[in-house]
């Protein structure tokens, strides 16, 4: 019989070890033996070395205390909203962008689209983020943080 040739079953195996399941197996060792052979040192040595470097990150990235505090604002449901929306609107200004035609400038153009309801309402989003940016920046400070 060959290496790569699976061997026949004797009839007295249980029916859970058909052919078939038999030839999984086989094809799996293959796969592991493979795998084995390919771990050359260097490779062994670059995964442990990006290993290492990860750790690394992860541990300056646990420590850093205004990286920890944005991923449990992150975690709460009515900003994961924001930032879905986020990602919509600006899926929708890149086809939008991409489909009108440069503007023109001048005060009329900027007098329409200051008329434009959806460039108060990002006036007026923008105007909240800096208020409450600097509220929160401010109370830092204070604390000594």
């Amino acid at each position: 019989m060959k290496a790569n040739e699976t061997p026949k079953l004797p009839p007295e195996l249980p029916p859970m070890l058909d052919e078939a399941t038999i030839n999984s197996l086989v094809e799996t060792i293959n796969f592991v033996a493979s795998a084995k052979d390919a771990m050359s040192d260097e490779i062994v040595a670059r995964l442990a070395g990006t290993f290492s470097e990860g750790m690394t990150l992860l541990d300056r990235l646990t420590r850093n205390q205004g990286l920890m505090r944005l991923l449990q604002v992150l975690d709460r449901p009515e900003v994961q909203y924001l930032l879905m929306s986020f990602g919509d609107a600006l899926a929708a200004m890149s086809r939008d962008l991409a489909t009108a035609p440069p503007a023109k400038g001048g005060i009329g153009g900027l007098l329409k689209v200051a008329r434009d309801p959806g460039t108060q309402e990002g006036l007026r989003s923008l105007s909240l983020l800096g208020k409450y940016w600097s509220e929160s920046l401010r109370e830092l400070h204070r604390q000594g943080g």
